[in-house]
């Protein structure tokens, strides 16, 4: 099963390392990790995004909660949440004909065309894991990919409550 666990903690050398270390030390992969501060500069949230039972998430979660440098965890799979993950993806775009497919694509699925070059396209999509799949899946009927970088899921639960220290 899916889960995406977000996680305050202080911002301070050595915090990722601890907990990507419980991960690998149970054996347990991480498909997407994304870091970042927080309005308040002296903490940061990570975002993980990983596959598995519930009985090992759990003693990761009660592991990852023992840490000192950790001030909340939360499991969003849990809770109604939003979730977007961002994707950069450059495209051949020889012609006129690929061009503006690729441009009715980027249109239908909400993305932005960021740089054109003599043949290709650099383009932008910030949605949910499941439609950048389909969005991918619908520009590799349309042209090639030349190169692509994805940011792994990042999510904020729903509601007035907020991952705060």
């Amino acid at each position: 099963m899916r889960r995406i666990l977000s996680i305050l903690l202080e911002n301070e050398p050595g915090s990722l390392s601890r907990i990507v270390g419980l991960f690998s030390q149970r054996a347990y992969n991480i498909d997407s990790l994304a870091v970042g501060t927080t309005d308040d500069a002296s903490l940061s949230r990570i975002t993980i995004t990983t596959q598995g039972g519930d009985r090992v998430l759990e003693q990761i979660l009660k592991q990852v909660n023992k840490l000192v440098d950790v001030l909340k965890v939360i499991d969003l799979t849990e809770h109604s949440h939003i979730e977007r993950e961002l994707l950069l993806v450059k495209v051949i775009a020889q012609d006129e004909k690929t061009r503006a497919a690729v441009t009715r694509v980027v249109d239908v699925f909400g993305g932005a065309i960021l740089d054109m070059g003599r043949i290709s396209y650099s383009l932008q999509l910030a949605a949910s894991t499941e439609k950048l799949e389909s969005f991918l899946d619908t520009l590799r009927h349309e042209t090639d990919i030349i190169e692509m970088v994805r940011s792994g899921a990042i999510g904020l639960g729903r509601g007035d409550k907020a991952l705060k220290g």
